[in-house]
């Protein structure tokens, strides 16, 4: 049975940090694409940030630059580390798992089987 456990949200100030975390089991986690996606009161789920079994990146436009996703194999897990936030980027972040999804195609929530709880970012101005 696989399971996403995400840890890490919180609230913060605008221009300052937070680091998701999220714990995967029951899957062979080198088979998998994994990444993070959020969704806003009242709007779709976006992707964010996410990493392809052959380790390459990809992130959106609005977080480039400004957030990092990053694994640690031999932990299963999977990290994005959120700086200079904003009051935008104010979300229920998820983290996923897919097989077969690989950059450079944009993630779409219907490329990812397994799904996190969800952690809350919010970012006050």
């Amino acid at each position: 049975q696989v399971q996403l456990v995400e840890s890490g949200g919180g609230s913060v100030q605008a221009g300052g940090s937070l680091r998701l975390s999220c714990a995967a089991s029951g899957l062979t986690y080198s088979s998998y694409a994994m990444g993070w996606f959020r969704q806003a009161p009242g709007k779709e789920r976006e992707g964010v940030a996410h990493i392809d079994s052959d380790g390459n990146l990809s992130y959106a436009e609005s977080v480039n630059g400004r957030f990092t996703i990053s694994q640690d194999n031999a932990e299963n897990t999977l990290f994005l580390q959120m700086n200079s936030l904003r009051p935008e980027d104010t979300a229920m972040y998820y983290c996923a798992a897919a097989v077969g999804w690989v950059c450079p195609f944009v993630p779409r929530p219907t490329d990812f089987a397994y799904w996190g709880q969800g952690s809350q970012v919010t970012v006050s101005s």
